[in-house]
């Protein structure tokens, strides 16, 4: 039976006091909310925090709400929460497309929105969901708050921006008119990470492509996206030359590996497809104007 390195387990009751918490108990320790992420890297002792700060009474992070022209997702808002969400799904239907494929649903009644992102596991969907629609991450801690863009958040494989007195707290998307998204995934069984997947968003206005993002997962894309198909469709109309286009520079320019769920090629054809399909769902569909 594989279990986790000792540890101490305390509870906050507010973000301060989470905050407090983690400047107290020092670098070796790390807050938990659902635990999908970080209790099996415990089990396989790839993760030995000293301190587990459990944040799972701290509803003040438990929401989903438009503010002027900004979707706002607190990080304590669980996947299935995000998946049901009609206020989500209305201006933005990757979001239930993606959740409804994370995991199984007692993974998605416990897991948080924003302990995925955390976790930065290199297969998440919901970095590359968030990574196609540019959204903002707002982080608080000991020395106040900030904010950053989704590309400067992820560091590396399981790293992110992060300091150690730090809380990932809310996930800003901009509200777009004129805009669609869609989210494409090959698993090996449902329920399992990608083999490869891809989120979309592209907004056209008078007819050309004024904003794109391309979001991609389990294929070693810098910073989950690949910016160099988003460029080729800027100021293009929407045509099946330029999703073919942007799908091919999306699969050279990303890095899979071989491993147990396929070789390079695969992965490579998979981001192309699945580019092409998001793409041209993405354009078929618009959000509800933005005022």
């Amino acid at each position: 039976m594989q279990v986790p390195a000792p540890f101490d387990y305390k509870r906050a009751s507010t973000l301060a006091e989470a905050i407090a918490l983690l400047r107290e108990c020092g670098p070796d320790s790390r807050v938990i909310a659902g635990g999908h992420s970080l209790l099996p890297m415990m089990k396989l002792r790839l993760a030995r925090p000293e301190v587990l700060i459990d944040i799972n009474h701290l509803g003040e992070l438990d929401y989903i709400k438009v503010d002027g022209n900004t979707l706002k997702i607190g990080a304590m808002v669980r996947h299935v929460t995000l998946q049901k969400s009609h206020l989500a799904a209305e201006y933005y239907p990757i979001f239930a497309e993606a959740e409804e494929q994370i995991a199984d649903p007692l993974v998605r009644n416990r897991g948080t929105v924003g302990g995925s992102l955390c976790q930065a596991d290199p297969a998440e969907d919901l970095s590359a969901v968030f990574s196609a629609l540019k959204a903002d991450i707002i982080i608080a801690g000991g020395s106040g708050t900030r904010r950053l863009p989704i590309s400067e958040f992820h560091t590396g494989p399981y790293t992110t921006a992060l300091n150690p007195d730090e809380i990932l707290t809310e996930i800003d998307v901009p509200l777009r008119s004129n805009t669609g998204s869609a989210y494409e995934k090959v698993e090996r069984r449902v329920g399992d990470w990608a083999i490869a997947a891809v989120g979309t968003m592209v907004r056209v206005d008078d007819g050309l492509i004024s904003e794109a993002g391309i979001g991609l997962t389990a294929v070693r894309a810098d910073h989950f996206r690949a910016k160099e198909a988003e460029d080729s469709l800027l100021g293009r109309s929407p045509s099946t030359e330029a999703i073919v286009e942007a799908a091919s520079l999306a699969a050279r320019h990303c890095n899979p590996f071989a491993d147990q769920r396929g070789p390079e090629d695969y992965k490579r054809h998979l981001v192309e497809e699945l580019t092409k399909r998001a793409l041209s769902r993405a354009l078929n569909r618009s959000l509800p104007e933005v005022h």
